[in-house]
C-alpha cells in the first residue's frame, strides 16, 4: 500500500507540475481559443518530494524509509480595485510517511492514536492550505489585504520551514517547529494586514487546536478562539525581519492549558543566476501553564553549480518528563525543561546531467545530526546519539517567477 501511494505521488507530480509550470512560462497559455485573448490569471506552483533513508541513533532511535512531500499552486488576477489570489497546498505525507510521521529524536508535539508523539515528527495533513486573498490599494503608497482560509496560516512566527530557502534542502522539520511555526496549518483563519513601503502589520483570528491524527480529513473545525499579530520589516530585497505574538487556545489535545507564543526572526536571501545563499535566525518562546519553553534556530543553505550545502543549529527547551516517559502525557510537567542542542550538516548533489527528466531538479543528498544531550535525558536517549539521512530530492520545474520561497498566506 505504501509503495502504491508513493507511485501515485510521483505520477501526480510528473503529470501536473510540468503542465502548471508551462502555463507560467508560456505567455499564450490560458488563451481563449475563440478570441485569442490572454488569460487574466497569473499562475505559479512549487513543491518538493524527499524519499529518505532515516537513521536515528541511540536507544530511542531506529531505521526507516519514508517520503515527505508537498505541492502548492497559486492563481492571481486583478479583481475590481485590487488583486485576488487563490492558493492551495496539499501533501501525501499521510500515505508516504504514514499517519504517525517519521522518527526524529527529541521532537515533541501533537498526538497519534491517543498518545503524545515523542521522538517523532508528525506528518502534514493532506490539505495544508486553501485560501482566498484580496489585496487592495489604500491611497497611493499603502495596501490592505484580507485573507480567509478554512485551512491556512495565521500571522504568527517566521516563514514556515517548507518555504524557507535556508531549509529547502533539509528533509527534516526543525526541533523548534512547535515553538516557531507549527501554526502554518491552522483551522478557520481570518487575517487582515496593512502594508506601507517596507513595513507590514498583520493580525489573525483562528482555531487554536492543532490538527488531529486523521490526516486525510479536509479540516478539523472549531471555534475561532485564538489570535495573533505580526509585524514585518523589509529594508532591502535580500532582508526581511518579523516579530509576532499570539494566544493559542489549548493547542495540544493531551495537554491542558493555553499557550502564548512570541517569536522573532531575520531572513536573508541573495541570488545570482541559478545560485543562491540563504540564512535564517529565529527565536521563540511558548509560555505555558507550567512554565516557559525557549528555542533558538540558525539555518544556512548555499547552492553553487550542481552542489548545495546546508546546516542547521538549534537549542531547544523540551518537556523532560515526556521525553523520559512518552506515556506520561500530562504528568510531570512541573519538572524543569531540558535544553537539547542539535547541529546538522549536509549536502545535495544535483544529478540532472545524468537523470534529466522533464525539467525536474533531481538531487542525491545526505546529512548527519549530532546532539548535546542534557543529563536528565542521557538514560533515555544515550550520551552521544547521532542521526543520518540519505535521500533523493525531486522538485518540479520552476516557473518564470521562480520558487515559492518566503511565501506566507496573506502576502
Amino acid at each position: 500500500m505504501r509503495t502504491r501511494c508513493l507511485v501515485v505521488c510521483l505520477c501526480a507530480l510528473a503529470v501536473f507540475a510540468p503542465a502548471f509550470a508551462r502555463a507560467q512560462d508560456d505567455p499564450h497559455a490560458g488563451q481563449n481559443t475563440a478570441d485569442h485573448s490572454p488569460s487574466p490569471w497569473m499562475l505559479m506552483s512549487d513543491g518538493v518530494l524527499f524519499t529518505t533513508f532515516n537513521h536515528q541513533g541511540g536507544p530511542r532511535g531506529g531505521d526507516e524509509f519514508k517520503s515527505t512531500n508537498w505541492w502548492m499552486g497559486m492563481a492571481s488576477r486583478n479583481a475590481g480595485p485590487g488583486r485576488l489570489t487563490v492558493t492551495g497546498m496539499i501533501s501525501l505525507d499521510p500515505a508516504t510517511a504514514t499517519s504517525r510521521g517519521y522518527r526524529e529524536l527529541f521532537q515533541v508535539g501533537e498526538v497519534y492514536q491517543g498518545r503524545p508523539l515523542v521522538d517523532w515528527q508528525h506528518p502534514h495533513d493532506f490539505l495544508m492550505q486553501a485560501a482566498i486573498v484580496w489585496r487592495v490599494p489604500i491611497g497611493t503608497e499603502s495596501h490592505m489585504t484580507i485573507a480567509g482560509a478554512p485551512v491556512g496560516e495565521p500571522a504568527l512566527g517566521p516563514i514556515a520551514f517548507m518555504h524557507r530557502p535556508s531549509a529547502s534542502e533539509n528533509p527534516a522539520a526543525p526541533l523548534a517547529h512547535h515553538t516557531l511555526d507549527s501554526t502554518h496549518i491552522a483551522m478557520g483563519v481570518l487575517t487582515t494586514s496593512v502594508d506601507r513601503g517596507p513595513v507590514t502589520i498583520e493580525g489573525s483570528i483562528f482555531h487554536g487546536g492543532e490538527p488531529d491524527d486523521n490526516r486525510w480529513d479536509l479540516m478539523d473545525p472549531g471555534a475561532l478562539d485564538s489570535w495573533s499579530a505580526r509585524a514585518w520589516y523589509r529594508p532591502a530585497p535580500e532582508w526581511q525581519m518579523q516579530v509576532s505574538h499570539g494566544f493559542l487556545k489549548k493547542p495540544e489535545a493531551l495537554e491542558a492549558g493555553d499557550v502564548r507564543r512570541t517569536t522573532a526572526s531575520i531572513d536573508w536571501l541573495t541570488t545570482s543566476g541559478g545560485d543562491y545563499t540563504a540564512a535564517t535566525f529565529a527565536v521563540g518562546r511558548n509560555d505555558k501553564a507550567h512554565g516557559a519553553l525557549h528555542a533558538f534556530l540558525a539555518e544556512l543553505a548555499s547552492h553553487r553549480g550542481s552542489t548545495s550545502f546546508y546546516g542547521r543549529f538549534e537549542s531547544v527547551d523540551t518537556e523532560t518528563a515526556l521525553l523520559q516517559n512518552p506515556l506520561a502525557a500530562d504528568a510531570g510537567l512541573d519538572q524543569p525543561p531540558s535544553r537539547v542542542t542539535a547541529l546538522t550538516v549536509g549536502a545535495v548533489r544535483n544529478v540532472n546531467d545524468v537523470a534529466r527528466w522533464r525539467g525536474y531538479e533531481i538531487g542525491l543528498g545526505a546529512d548527519v545530526t549530532l546532539y548535546a544531550v542534557p543529563d536528565a535525558l542521557r538514560a533515555s536517549h544515550g550520551d552521544h546519539p547521532a542521526s543520518v539521512h540519505v535521500f533523493l530530492r525531486v522538485r518540479p520545474p520552476a516557473g518564470h517567477m521562480g520558487r515559492m520561497w518566503n511565501m506566507r498566506m496573506a502576502q
